[in-house]
């Protein structure tokens, strides 16, 4: 069958108007800055933009330019309809936006379009709707504000692919900010603002009086308008001027954000990006990029701007030229700015991956038939003595003690006593840390018993022993028969709430973080609540009063039952307890709550109640006559800071659950576990918390910062089980590690 010739014909206006449109308008990205160029060629100084399902649904932009004249608005929605263009020879000095007369046309032959505009000599506003081009009805007479508003809606409704192409709104709204941001930077005395409908709030604004570097910062933030460097050159025999801003090698990321603008118009050019990020190369870490603004403003009769139907690239004469000049003055600034470095970052700990069997070992310890592979390299050395000097040892006391001996020791104990002064609950005497006996707290016998004994330091059991000799390893079963206080468990706890908190600290535990704190090295404390440490290669700020909470919070779950009695001198009443507690601001008392003396009265009642449960379980002793005569020993050489049992007492009585027995137990363990935690309200001593304390070479006196050191984050090692949040909510926060100081410090 012999093949037919097709027959040609002429497709009809409506097709070739909306394929024409399908070029110009690929999605409303495209849209908003042809109609944004028509804003700025009108002289306008503020374009408000508002949108509605990413400009799918609805796009309007308004300015306040010289508007249009009532007698064009019959054909400005007509394909090649201008002002800007009469001749072909002015294409080769057109110094406007548009040019062609395709943007509304295109819209207008793929969405439904209204045009409100008022003249500044006009007496007052029209308003006309077009499709596919043409005016639906005459325009007609309202209201209005000097300038132009343009509506488009239903944007590509009769271009099903396209509209099912561009189905993600989030994504074009994402595209619709990036092009109306680089339209703002560029244009520092101009008011933009882009917002969804319905939305009060813009998500990118700037304001007419703003500079471009503060149209930077309020669009791409602080982190780069702060390393900017400004560039501009000219060279009058290429006829070409280059402005901009670029930011130093201080900056860096991972995707490159490039703002180039020839002539005025935001354009791409794959070239002059390659030539400046290979100048970067040199500086900044690799896989990163740069942030570039640059404005070429060139010769008009030498660019050509008809050559892509979006008008995206641009070809101009003298190109390699050109960037060779650009390439060559932005290194000239770069090697200008290099002389220092500043960094602003702080990394949070991401979670640690090395384990202990990858810790470096010693170089004394390579064996030469190994080789290369166990060479241990500068940035890998852990530099850590025991026997190198603490962070204090760099401070200077303010005082120091002139007597110095056993004489001035004894003094100090009996001074340290005396000024304790009366407490409502006092310990029965000032304990002796140095032979690291517990005279003042009595422990109950293995045997369960009801009497009690003190310990000596020659009683203390192995898993004390390993607190004074780190190099001793504790054993299982001492581990197993022991408390974290060092005293001997009396009974097993098989209570099915003890046993599930105990299975929810096990779960919750990081194994990473668990080993950072087993094997670290204590720097120094910076105040009671943070302190620093080392871990290998790596310097990390803890929050000293969240792990001791989360500490004492477990000691409280796996001892329950267990613990010790820390005696107390005389007993505590507990009504004047809950009163001081209901003094305080933090009890949140309003007088809608009643008298203070009733509250006190309940809580007294209340707690008296559950002496024998608390006794039991929690060895928080109260008579019959309302008294608190005994606190849990929780850990061996330490006692809270008694500031805090007012508030302790106050919330036992109001914050706990004893409805249910789980909630119950794991309320008051917190409760307990937050008043024995270090805490910086309750170091009472304001010398001794700035530093400015008396010579402590002696083992007399004993502050927060030996308590912290000698007695927490030697308790950390053993007996904490950090959980996963510590790595997100900036408890344990990573300063700095030796391998990255390296690669900062190899290229001054």
């Amino acid at each position: 069958m012999a093949l037919m010739a097709g027959m040609i014909r002429r497709l009809d206006e409506t097709v070739v108007n909306r394929i024409a449109a399908g070029e110009v308008i690929q999605r409303p990205a495209n849209a908003i800055k042809e109609m944004m160029e028509n804003c700025l060629d009108a002289k306008a100084t503020s374009i408000q933009v508002s949108v509605k399902d990413g400009g799918l649904k609805l796009i309007q932009i308004q300015d306040n330019g010289c508007g249009i004249r009532k007698e064009d608005l019959d054909i400005v929605c007509e394909r090649f309809t201008t002002s800007k263009l009469q001749t072909f020879e002015d294409l080769a000095s057109i110094s406007t936006y548009g040019f062609r007369g395709e943007a509304l046309a295109s819209i207008s032959h793929v969405a439904h379009v209204t045009i409100t505009t008022k003249t500044s000599d006009g007496m007052c506003a029209y308003r006309a709707s077009y499709s596919d081009g043409k005016l639906k009805a005459a325009p007609k007479p309202c209201a209005g504000n000097r300038g132009t508003q343009i509506v488009v809606e239903d944007l590509f409704y009769n271009v099903a692919t396209r509209r099912k192409a561009l189905r993600n709104p989030s994504e074009e709204y994402a595209k619709i900010l990036e092009v109306v941001s680089r339209y703002a930077v560029h244009n520092s005395g101009i008011s933009f603002s882009v917002k969804k409908q319905g939305e009060t709030v813009a998500d990118v604004r700037t304001l007419s009086n703003a500079t471009t570097v503060d149209n930077i910062r309020s669009i791409f933030g602080n982190a780069v308008s702060r390393e900017l460097i400004e560039v501009g050159c000219e060279d009058e025999i290429l006829a070409f001027k280059m402005a901009g801003y670029v930011t130093n090698a201080n900056y860096s990321v991972k995707k490159c954000t490039f703002l180039l603008f020839i002539n005025h118009r935001l354009v791409e050019s794959s070239a002059l990006r390659k030539a400046i990020e290979t100048v970067y190369a040199a500086y900044l870490p690799k896989n990163t990029h740069p942030f570039l603004y640059i404005s070429l403003e060139i010769a008009p009769q030498n660019v050509d701007v008809n050559v892509h139907p979006t008008k995206h690239e641009v070809h101009f004469l003298h190109e390699d030229s050109i960037l060779e000049h650009v390439q060559q003055h932005i290194e000239s600034k770069l090697l200008g700015s290099n002389s220092s470095r500043m960094y602003f970052t702080q990394t949070l700990l991401p979670g640690i991956t090395a384990s202990s069997a990858d810790v470096v070992k010693p170089a004394s310890s390579s064996s030469t038939n190994q080789g290369i592979k166990d060479k241990v390299y500068a940035h890998q050395m852990v530099r850590t003595d025991s026997r190198d000097q603490k962070l204090d040892a760099f401070l200077q006391p303010a005082n120091k003690s002139k007597t110095s001996g056993p004489a001035a020791e004894e003094s100090n104990k009996k001074k340290a006593c005396e000024e304790s002064g009366p407490q409502d609950a006092e310990m029965e005497e000032c304990i002796d840390f140095n032979v690291r006996a517990i005279g003042a707290e009595t422990v109950e016998k293995p045997e369960g018993s009801s009497e009690r004994q003190r310990m000596s330091p020659e009683d203390t059991p192995a898993r004390k022993k390993h607190r004074i000799d780190d190099d001793m390893e504790i054993e299982e079963d001492a581990k197993q028969d022991l408390t974290a206080a060092c005293t001997p468990r009396r009974r097993i706890i098989n209570l099915t709430s003890v046993l599930t908190l105990q299975e929810e600290i096990s779960n919750q535990a990081n194994a990473n973080l668990q080993e950072m704190l087993h094997n670290h090295s204590f720097i120094g404390c910076v105040n009671p609540q943070w302190a620093l440490v080392q871990y290998q290669t790596k310097l990390y700020l803890l929050n000293s009063t969240k792990l001791s909470q989360e500490m004492f919070y477990q000691i409280l779950v796996y001892d329950f039952g267990n613990f010790g009695v820390l005696r107390l001198s005389e007993p505590a009443p507990l009504y004047d307890l809950a009163m001081l507690a209901l003094e305080n601001t933090e009890s949140g008392w309003t007088e809608e709550d009643g008298p203070k003396e009733g509250l006190a009265e309940y809580i007294v009642e209340f707690l008296t109640k559950k002496n024998e449960m608390l006794k039991d379980y929690f060895s928080l002793e109260i008579d019959e006559h309302g008294n608190l005569t005994g606190l849990p020993l929780l850990i061996d050489n330490y006692i809270p800071a008694l500031e805090g049992l007012p508030m302790l007492i106050l919330r036992l009585a109001t914050e706990v659950n004893w409805d249910e027995e789980k909630e119950c137990f794991e309320s008051l363990s917190k409760e307990c576990a937050m008043f024995y935690s270090i805490r910086k309200q309750n170091i009472m001593d304001e010398s001794d918390l700035n530093g400015q304390q008396t010579d402590e070479s002696g083992p007399s006196k004993h502050s927060w910062k030996w308590t912290v050191e000698h007695v927490l984050y030697k308790t950390f090692r053993t007996y904490l089980m950090p959980p996963k949040k510590f790595t997100e909510d900036g408890t344990i926060l990573q300063l700095a590690n030796l391998p990255d100081l390296y690669k900062v410090f190899e290229r001054c």
